[in-house]
Parts: C-alpha cells; structure tokens; sequence
C-alpha cells in the first residue's frame, strides 16, 4: 500500500483504503520483488507482454495492475483502460460484447501505445469464456495488453497462463501491515493502540485492504483498542461458536443450526470466520476425533469456496459432526 499516493483525497467520508491506494509503482512498499521485475518490462513499453496477477485478496494485484496502466497511459489511462469483475458477467457474453468491443472498436490516440484491460476475478470466468478470452487475447494482440488478476491460479486455463507473464503475490506481513495501519491512524489524528493494531493484523492474514477497513470501522466508534476492534470483527462471538460446536456434538442439530443462523445473520459473522472459529474451537474443545472433525470442516470449508450455497453447507457439516456424538 502506498503513503505518497495518501494525498489525492482528503474527504473524511471517503473510504479509507481507497484514499491510501498507491497511485504509482514507486508508492507500492510490498512485492517488491514483483515491482522490481514490472519495471524492467516497462523500459520497453512496446514489448510489455500480457500480465496474470495471481494470490489472494487484499494484497495489492488490482491495485499493481492500476498503477501499470497510470505508468504507461499516464493521463489517458481512463479513457484507454477497461476494467471489468469477471465475477459480475462470468458468462460469454461478457467476454463476447464488452471485451471485445472495447478492443476493436475503440480507436487510438497516437500517444497510446495500446489500450489496457484490466479483468478482476478472473478465476471465475467459465471455461467457455477463458476459451473466448483466449481468442480475443490472440485477436487483439497489436491494440491491447491483458492484465488479468486471480486468487486461485490454478483455475485459469493453461493456454492462457501460456500467453501473459504470470506473477504470484504474496501475503502482507504483520510488520507491513502494522506500519500502514499506524501511518493512516497519524494522517486521520486517531488514537490507536499497539495491541488493537495486533489484534487487527493477527485477524486478517495478510489481507492489508480488510486491515484498512477495520482500521476505518473502528474508528468510527472511537480510539483504536483491542475491545473495539473485537467489536467490529465480531471475535465477541467466537465463544458463541464453541457452544455450536458442542452442541452439533451433543445431537442437538437443531440447536446448534439456529444459532449458527443467528451469528452470520444477526451479528455479521462470515461463513468464512464461523468455519475458522469453529476449527480453532475443536482444539480447544480436547475432543478425542479431533482428525475425523477437521477432514469435515476443511471438505464444507472447499465446497464453499467452489461456490456451493453457504447456509446449506454449514448446516450440513453441523449434521455431519452428530457422529461424533460424546
């Protein structure tokens, strides 16, 4: 995350982790291993090749691709780069109509060495569509450079991978984290504590724009402390979690469903968090399957992640823990 780029806006409504956004590579103080090799390229901006960034959320790929398309468009960058979700239009028609109509059909300026499009998510794009891509990639080659972003590297098709330089992100450590944290608590003059950044920094694992908006939420309610912070991420709860775990353990489906329900609808827990909570409580609950329990969270946990309805998963695996009734 950048500091320099912390200047272009000083609304106090705004939201924080877009008023920090790096707005340059130079302001980008993590992957810099990733920057380093990126500026070389840029040396010779007519041979920049397509680009896939892949890690997972919040550790600065859209926000590296943006900061691309400022360096080579420079003022122009809006007007010649197209950014798209790919998990808003998953289908081939998006890849069909939007894409390929912004890279054929738009023209240049003589300035502009070529048009950018910038695909968030695209990991979730259908096979169909990444096929679709693929040719228009091909297509489209001499107008525009590609920079497609992705968690899960592993889902985008190798023909694909085959034609961009593919960089892997890694997750922001707490020592990175913590110093943004402190310099956007100085710049908006609130108080904030060693031990409630901790807490916030332990909390997000590596996922620096979570950090910006927990940092932004709690202060909100006032200083930054280990109690407001837990207020705002909801670890509040976590022992609310340890009593569904045992009462999935005792037979009480029923029971253990509501007030599962009740965390994630009531009080804002993820469907993610309530799996994390709730493996950390089978360790602390010194049950005796603990092997058998976490191959059934981790197997709801994957199935979740491949885009299976959450509220059904979770009250599955609450069924599923009945066998190791006590």
């Amino acid at each position: 995350m950048s500091r320099a780029g912390s200047y272009l806006m000083s609304s106090s409504n705004v939201m924080w982790v877009e008023k920090y956004r790096p707005q340059k590579i130079s302001e980008l103080v993590n992957q810099k291993e990733i920057m380093g090799s990126i500026n070389f390229m840029l040396k010779n901006q007519s041979e920049l090749p397509h680009l896939l960034f892949s890690g997972s959320a919040g550790v600065g790929k859209t926000t590296a691709a943006l900061c691309v398309s400022r360096e080579i468009l420079g003022e122009h960058w809006r007007d010649y780069t197209l950014e798209l979700n790919a998990s808003d239009e998953r289908g081939i028609n998006m890849v069909r109509e939007r894409v390929k109509k912004f890279s054929r059909f738009a023209g240049l300026d003589t300035e502009i060495p070529f048009k950018i499009i910038i695909l968030d998510e695209a990991d979730e794009m259908t096979t169909d569509a990444q096929t679709a891509l693929r040719r228009i990639i091909e297509d489209t080659a001499k107008i525009c450079r590609f920079i497609l972003i992705a968690n899960n590297l592993s889902k985008i098709i190798e023909p694909i991978q085959s034609r961009c330089v593919v960089f892997k992100f890694t997750r922001i450590s707490n020592k990175e984290i913590s110093s943004q944290l402190k310099f956007i608590a100085q710049k908006e003059k609130i108080k904030a504590d060693e031990k409630g950044l901790e807490t916030i920094c332990d909390y997000v694992n590596g996922d620096i724009r979570h950090a910006i908006n927990i940092l932004q939420a709690t202060a909100s309610r006032g200083s930054i402390d280990v109690s407001g912070v837990k207020s705002v991420i909801g670890l509040t709860k976590t022992k609310d979690v340890q009593d569904v775990l045992k009462l999935a353990l005792a037979g009480k489906v029923s029971d253990a469903r509501e007030k599962m329900i009740e965390l994630i609808k009531v009080y804002g827990m993820s469907e993610s968090d309530f799996l994390k909570y709730i493996n950390q409580a089978v360790f602390a609950s010194k049950t005796n399957n603990i092997e058998g329990i976490l191959e059934i969270i981790a197997k709801y946990d994957y199935r979740i992640l491949t885009g299976a309805n959450p509220e059904i998963q979770l009250s599955a695996l609450l069924a599923e823990l009945t066998k190791f009734r006590k």
